[in-house]
């Protein structure tokens, strides 16, 4: 296999494994064990990132259960992989509120090629958690955010390997702003890093401005990311 950006990440999802040491309750799921959500993956990197151009990272926190919890892809649905990327699926459809967003994003930016040509969509922390059935951030009790520290530390610095722009990263939350933050501090990554309120925060609590979001969103990494 050519060493592209495609190859790099493909390796990497498909030799996560989960997590030991997580405080009771909290678990993560590991859609990458499925060979479906492998065949996709294989499939979406070989679309939209295999080469060896360097992209700027936008950084989520940890995926939903909807989202990436299903398909394996960031902020990405099985209806959105089909309506967006071309790439049929058998898995069933999930409501995912901050992929309804990112894919007007996408959108916006004349489609998956382009977008993708220039972004990459990942988290923090690369797997789903949940508590109870429900989602869960990384950061949530100062357990879990401790356990994970040292792996959400090793797998971003695996990330970057893949292709990272380093000038600049785009962090989405504001709460998860002060981890990336830290991180960057302790580690280096990023020579700067921009924030934005997270899709699921702006469709949930702020859903009657979502068209100044959405050209805030456009701005921030149309315009003051030189592409």
């Amino acid at each position: 296999m050519t060493d592209t950006f495609a190859s790099r990440a493909i390796t990497f999802y498909e030799s996560l494994r989960e997590p030991t040491g997580l405080p009771a309750g909290v678990s993560a799921l590991n859609p990458y064990r499925e060979p479906e959500v492998q065949h996709i993956g294989r499939e979406f990197y070989g679309n939209f990132f295999n080469d060896t151009h360097p992209r700027v990272f936008v950084m989520g926190i940890n995926p939903g259960r909807f989202g990436a919890g299903v398909t394996g892809i960031s902020f990405t649905t099985p209806q959105n992989l089909d309506q967006y990327c071309g790439i049929p699926n058998s898995l069933p459809p999930t409501p995912e509120l901050s992929s309804r967003f990112i894919y007007q994003i996408v959108e916006a930016f004349g489609g998956a090629a382009n977008f993708y040509s220039h972004f990459f969509l990942t988290s923090l922390y690369p797997l789903a958690l949940v508590k109870n059935g429900k989602n869960y951030n990384f950061y949530d009790d100062r357990a879990t955010t401790e356990a994970l520290w040292p792996v959400i530390t090793d797998n971003v610095r695996q990330q970057l390997q893949f292709g990272a722009r380093r000038d600049v990263a785009v962090c989405l939350g504001r709460k998860n702003e002060q981890f990336l933050t830290r991180l960057n501090a302790e580690n280096g990554f990023f020579e700067r890093v921009i924030s934005l309120d997270h899709p699921r925060y702006i469709l949930q609590y702020k859903s009657k401005s979502i068209d100044a979001y959405i050209e805030q969103y456009i701005s921030v990494l149309g315009g003051e990311i030189s592409l």
